[in-house]
């Protein structure tokens, strides 16, 4: 896994637990790396010396310019997440959106609104994973946030820390991973939670959602889900979630 900062990533845990259980000889790491790193990964991709490789904040964008191809379920094609070699060509996917429909779709199938906090690559995945629902999206940047409804015809700006009532909020932002909140009344008027930031500690925003006791999808939750998308892309058939989610919490 490519990304800046990794030092804190369960992503090793979680796919080593997989590969331990499947009896495959494989390695997976976290690396630090910025775009010439993302460049020579592609490089020894393509010659044989990895068999894929996960990419995380802030290259997810960089990522999905770069590669040959953009394969299925990758929306506006603006976050690439996952990457493999297939047939001389580098393709691109992006696991946030297909983990995070599911998601959407198996928990909140009637709830018609999505509130999605944030704008770079995850922001973009979650508004390619709305499945038809009306968008909101809420930024610290708005210059950011407009470009992102600009492609997307069901979203609309917000401004940041005004709640949504009755939506589906995600937390594309990383606030949470140091302990920080979301802004106040953005979890109260939710319709759930989807928190994809995560730390040695719950979130205070996962928190307040079991507190509410709201429907809540917390970070590590997410992130294994994702991430057995991403072995089905590298490996084919089922990976086994409940042995990658254990070694998740208890990493």
């Amino acid at each position: 896994m490519l990304g800046d900062p990794v030092a804190h990533s369960l992503s090793p845990a979680i796919n080593g637990a997989a590969f331990d259980e499947l009896g495959l000889d494989a390695e997976y790491v976290a690396i630090q790396a910025d775009v010439d790193v993302l460049d020579e990964a592609l490089r020894r991709l393509r010659d044989g010396e990895l068999s894929g490789f996960n990419v995380t904040m802030p290259l997810k964008g960089e990522a999905a310019r770069m590669v040959d191809a953009l394969g299925p379920d990758t929306g506006s094609g603006q976050s690439v997440n996952t990457v493999a070699y297939e047939s001389g060509t580098v393709t691109g996917y992006s696991t946030d959106i297909t983990a995070l429909r599911s998601m959407l779709d198996e928990r909140w199938p009637d709830t018609g609104s999505l509130y999605v906090l944030g704008s770079g690559g995850a922001a973009w995945a979650a508004a390619d994973a709305s499945s038809g629902r009306v968008v909101y999206v809420g930024a610290r940047d708005p210059d950011k946030a407009a470009r992102l409804v600009d492609v997307h015809p069901d979203a609309s700006v917000v401004p940041w820390g005004v709640p949504v009532a009755g939506a589906v909020v995600v937390n594309a932002t990383p606030l949470g991973m140091r302990g920080e909140g979301l802004p106040d009344g953005i979890i109260d008027s939710s319709a759930g939670l989807i928190d994809l930031p995560y730390g040695p500690v719950p979130t205070p925003a996962t928190t307040r959602a079991v507190r509410l006791g709201l429907p809540l999808v917390d970070g590590v939750e997410f992130l294994v889900a994702q991430a057995a998308d991403a072995l089905r892309i590298w490996i084919g058939g089922d990976p086994p979630i409940s042995t990658m989610l254990r070694a998740a919490r208890n990493a």
